[in-house]
């Protein structure tokens, strides 16, 4: 694996990322945890626009399905200690560099969201990281996922008038981790918390229920499933605990429980607060992305090499907050990082 950076640019506590289609052009956002701007890049990383210059506190963003630019955002959560203002936001293009930035929800404590797709319906789950706190590094009120359908206007939504939620799951402490995960022709949900790893599964139509399974009972900073070994069975990925320093990829025995299969071999001192993930196919193997912020500030990737797992490294000493991949026009594998240790935003070209 061969793999050329590119600084594209210096975001102070970047953190945020998604890819975005605007007019036909393929893009994407980078977005920063502090009091800092929204920036919109072209696919080969040149600044476009700027989205917003204030509030920040992003950290999830994704596009609107069929919105042709328009995305949602989390605004205000700035840390866990300071988030009880955090919401959702619908950023919507105006034209010659504006934006209209509208609320579609108030959600303190809004850590993770996605937006699932099953049978032409988006479904919205929204994952909060607690419930409340008196003090700083308070735990004592667990955090909880919560669904909506969404609509496919949401012209409508604003402070005044906001997208109602249903409480999913409750009593998930230090709910922080969630990845999105097709499955069976439609998308699911893997949450990370406390109480171990979770998969939401959003009803087949509207107004029924949701599908919620227990996975594992390992406290889960975040997690993912991506068959390495090509057995037709996921592994189970997990960070733990809660922005921790142990990295483990689970395999479902025969009576379908997930065991410890894999243990990254560095010393934990090294790999202190695991962060970034990313988990999908690069340069065509199943490949899990990670990196972390304290420690040695590396980031690495790991692959099935036939008989065991292998990793890479894909960058060191740069402190990655998230990762984003995709494949550019000329059909290579790009991931984007935000290297927030270091207010960093770096593309990251990967070859054979």
């Amino acid at each position: 694996m061969k793999v050329e950076k590119k600084v594209i640019s210096h975001l102070n506590k970047c953190y945020a990322m998604s890819e975005l289609t605007y007019n036909g052009r393929h893009c994407f956002l980078v977005a920063a945890e502090k009091h800092d701007p929204c920036y919109l890049f072209a696919e080969d990383g040149a600044l476009l626009e700027t989205v917003w210059e204030e509030p920040g506190g992003v950290m999830t963003m994704t596009p609107v399905p069929g919105g042709n630019g328009a995305f949602l955002a989390t605004h205000k959560f700035y840390s866990p200690n300071d988030s009880k203002e955090a919401k959702i936001v619908i950023a919507t293009p105006q034209g010659e560099g504006k934006w209209e930035i509208r609320t579609l929800v108030e959600a303190p404590f809004v850590h993770r969201f996605g937006i699932l797709s099953r049978n032409g319906v988006n479904y919205l789950i929204v994952c909060c990281l607690k419930s409340g706190h008196e003090y700083k590094n308070d735990w004592r009120f667990p955090g909880a996922c919560y669904g909506a359908v969404l609509p496919d206007d949401l012209s409508s939504y604003n402070e005044g008038h906001q997208l109602e939620l249903t409480v999913l799951k409750d009593k998930m402490l230090r709910n922080h981790g969630y990845s999105l995960c097709p499955q069976d022709g439609y998308d699911t949900a893997i949450v990370g918390c406390e109480e171990g790893t979770f998969q939401f599964i959003p009803p087949a139509a509207p107004g029924g229920a949701w599908e919620i399974r227990q996975l594992c009972a390992v406290p889960s900073s975040d997690s993912v499933l991506l068959d390495f070994d090509g057995d037709g069975k996921p592994e189970l990925g997990c960070i733990s605990p809660f922005h921790g320093a142990s990295l483990t990829i689970y395999h479902l025995d025969e009576d379908g429980n997930y065991v410890p299969q894999w243990k990254y071999p560095a010393p934990e001192a090294d790999t202190d607060m695991i962060h970034a993930t990313w988990a999908g196919e690069l340069l065509g193997k199943p490949t899990w992305c990670v990196g972390w912020r304290k420690g040695t500030k590396d980031t690495i990737a790991i692959t099935w090499d036939g008989k065991t797992y292998a990793t890479e490294y894909i960058d060191r000493d740069t402190g990655c907050a998230n990762l984003m991949h995709f494949v550019n026009a000329q059909g290579q594998d790009v991931l984007v990082g935000t290297n927030r240790e270091i207010d960093e935003v770096a593309m990251y070209t990967v070859t054979d």
